[in-house]
């Protein structure tokens, strides 16, 4: 199968097929959000059993972590990849997410992301964002080409889609997404999302801010 004949109706598991025959040495990024649980159930149909790299920011949800766990039960033929910037804890009110939310995310989540990616070399990432996720990917398409090769199986699947996908096949969901965390971050900087906002709309409420920077900014992967 080649790009010329892919549209928006194209099945993300040819397009991890594709992935994975151009770059044998594909990587996952994950922060298990609901469509990454689903971009994990495609990849293992597709026929991944490579690396799903996920970064503990020491800030996450106590249901984000049992997610994952889940994760690694479910599929054993997967490589999960934890990492960690290693930071101390930070005194009570004065935390950097508190007055710099964009250096925290950069420190605890882009820095080790980086690094690690330095270390591997990886030619392609997977990653699970789809175009109505944020006004920010509303242009995603199934390439990106970069600093490495993205691939972005689900970017043309509504959330409808990646809901009923995950029911369908009984997926382990953070049990968050069904309380109303639409995307979920770090406990500091996630709320519930109300209704008639956007899905993102929960993610560093009041910070003037809807992405953490690994996929957009200068340092982007």
């Amino acid at each position: 199968m080649t790009t010329q004949y892919w549209d928006a109706n194209t099945d993300p598991r040819d397009v991890i097929r594709w992935a994975l025959a151009g770059y044998p040495d594909l990587l996952m990024t994950s922060a298990f959000n609901l469509n990454g649980v689903v971009l994990i159930e495609l990849a293992a149909q597709a026929g991944f059993a490579g690396e799903v790299v996920f970064v503990d920011t020491g800030y996450h949800f106590p249901e984000t972590l049992a997610t994952r766990d889940h994760l690694i039960t479910r599929y054993p033929q997967m490589q999960f990849v934890t990492l960690s910037a290693g930071l101390p804890p930070e005194p009570w009110g004065e935390e950097q997410f508190r007055s710099d939310p964009d250096g925290c995310c950069r420190v605890r989540k882009v820095a080790p992301l980086r690094e690690y990616l330095a270390r591997k070399n990886p030619s392609a990432l997977l990653n699970a964002r789809s175009r109505d996720q944020a006004t920010t990917r509303r242009d995603l398409g199934f390439v990106e080409i970069g600093e490495r090769v993205r691939i972005n199986p689900l970017a043309y699947w509504r959330r409808e889609q990646i809901e009923a996908f995950a029911q369908t096949y009984h997926l382990p969901v953070n049990p968050l997404y069904w309380a109303g965390f639409k995307s979920i971050g770090c406990w500091p900087c996630t709320r519930a999302v109300r209704p008639g906002e956007d899905v993102r709309a929960g993610r560093w409420s009041g910070k003037g801010k809807i992405e953490c920077g690994l996929w957009i900014g200068d340092q982007s992967l």
